[in-house]
């Protein structure tokens, strides 16, 4: 062949193949990747760093749960968060759900700043730099409610007595605010997060009149206790939302609660510290007939005290373990602050009455009495197995031993993390069990107080070093043998390169009566 050719049809056959041998008509790497589209699961939008984008031009109302898969209160949210989406498409609402897998993507974390699972964030008209953070229910109606006031009104315009009575009639509680001046945006602001209570809003004079009004007013409505309650607008000083907000929260409840799924949530974001629990048998009638002198009770406390009502023949084991109780001893009271988690008993088994609940209330209140802690029995072997077994009562004597260095692991018997490091945690006890001077032990959190400390996760480990003081060292490391291993020989040291306890935060649980809300930290 002529030399002459060669090259020429080199470069032929290279231009029908097309660039690195790919056939014609095709693209090298040169050529834009393809767009992704978004996909759904279970009417719920699934995002990446590629799709959010999108998604935000697409839809104008967005609420994005960044979730991980091992996290069980993402398990939980998940079933409502997809009954919330399909309440919102049966609408043909503009909003849409849509959800992100965080550890699969580090830089949407980062971006939106997420250090806990589930974080839900609402994105407005596209706006990726300042999204609202969710603060509504876990439930499905609950969201769905709290996504459709921010993208309508949060409140009923009431014009005529007709309709404002309608709007009353309709639910159990209903929240008017009446206004003439400048504190109808406080309100609605108020409303637009208050999703379990139906609120209106009006300015004639003449409902002023019919309901007995001559200021700015709001008023809560209810089919229970007193009827209504009212909250008067400070003439000076404006519409307080914090203060309305504590308010209507107070009021909503009944002055009698009873204790179960459905009221525990709202008792506890009530933001009264101090409950009054009696425990009863609600299917023995002397147990019922104690109600009324309980509810006689509670009404000058209403504000300070919550008083709530606890079924020992109902569901609520959970709630009698917590305060060390058995259903048998009911009827009894049992009074709790849920900020320093004090409990307090009465001090004589008497009679429940209408006097014997107000006093024990006043003798709680103005420090009279001492919080009793809880403490399961020493056991008769305490000491005779590599793992020494703490409990309330021999907690002090064994960790403040000045002769010893003693290394206690709280922990949870239902807590996952706590099962999975047992085998580590009994092989150091082995490995040190000839030391004189260490202690390895345990001690069941959820069955024991202590009053040098409140333990707020499983399992916590602390370290307390030989000697006077009453040291005590928070253990933040790794929980495998050798960092263990490395700690004790340290003196209760490590160096600054292992991990720190935001490293195990996944490896953490709160405990059961935990009254926040409900979160894994990364």
């Amino acid at each position: 062949m002529d030399s002459q050719l060669l090259p020429v049809l080199l470069l032929l056959l290279l231009q029908a193949s097309g660039p690195w041998g790919q056939g014609p008509g095709t693209e090298g790497p040169s050529a834009e990747p393809p767009k992704e589209e978004v996909s759904e699961e279970d009417g719920v939008l699934v995002l990446s760093r590629h799709t959010l984008s999108l998604a935000l031009r697409e839809h104008p109302a967005l609420l994005v749960e960044f979730y991980a898969p091992w996290c069980g209160h993402c398990k939980a949210l998940a079933p409502e968060y997809s009954k919330a989406a399909a309440l919102l498409a049966a609408e043909s609402a503009k909003t849409r759900l849509a959800k992100v897998d965080g550890p699969a993507e580090p830089e949407l974390t980062k971006e939106f700043a997420v250090t806990e699972y589930p974080t839900l964030k609402f994105f407005r008209d596209g706006n990726r730099t300042h999204p609202e953070d969710y603060t509504g229910p876990r439930e499905a109606k609950g969201i769905a409610e709290w996504l459709r006031r921010r993208m309508g009104s949060s409140a009923t315009r009431l014009e005529d007595e007709e309709g404002t009575q309608a709007l009353i009639d309709a639910q159990d509680v209903v929240v008017i605010g009446f206004f003439q001046d400048e504190d109808v945006a406080t309100f609605l602001a108020l409303a637009q997060d208050a999703v379990d209570m139906t609120f209106g809003l009006t300015d004639q004079p003449q409902l002023f009149q019919t309901f007995g009004l001559t200021k700015d007013t709001v008023v809560l409505f209810k089919k229970f206790d007193e009827g209504r309650a009212d909250f008067p607008v400070d003439e000076e000083l404006g519409l307080d939302q914090e203060e309305l907000s504590r308010f209507l929260l107070t009021h909503s409840m009944h002055l009698v609660t009873e204790f179960n799924s459905q009221t525990s949530p709202k008792i506890f974001a009530a933001r009264i510290l101090n409950h009054l629990l009696l425990f009863i048998n609600q299917t023995l009638a002397p147990h019922q007939e104690l109600l009324a002198d309980f509810r006689e009770a509670a009404t000058p406390f209403r504000g300070q005290v919550l008083f709530v009502v606890v079924d020992v023949g109902a569901d609520n084991n959970h709630v009698l373990q917590y305060f060390g109780l058995k259903a048998e001893e009911a009827p009894t009271l049992r009074f709790i602050n849920t900020e320093t988690t004090k409990k307090y008993t009465p001090a004589e088994r008497g009679p429940v009455t209408a006097a014997s609940v107000t006093a024990f209330c006043h003798a709680v209140l103005s420090g009279k009495f001492k919080p009793y802690l809880l403490s399961q029995e020493v056991p008769p072997d305490w000491d005779q197995r590599p793992v020494k077994t703490l409990v309330g009562k021999n907690f002090e004597q064994v960790a403040f031993d000045e002769t010893k260095n003693v290394f206690i692991k709280f922990y949870a018997p239902w807590c996952t993390h706590s099962k999975e490091m047992a085998p580590a945690w009994e092989a150091l006890a082995k490995k040190y069990r000839d030391h004189k001077d260490i202690i390895i032990a345990e001690l069941d959190a959820t069955a024991n107080e202590l009053e040098a400390f409140v333990v707020h996760a499983f399992p916590t480990l602390k370290y307390f070093p030989a000697g006077p003081g009453r040291k005590v060292i928070e253990y933040k490391s790794a929980r495998d043998l050798e960092t263990l291993s490395k700690f004790l020989d340290n003196g209760g040291k490590l160096s600054e390169e292992e991990p720190t306890k935001e490293s195990l935060a996944p490896f953490l649980e709160t405990p059961a009566n935990s009254t926040s809300e409900p979160k894994e930290e990364l």
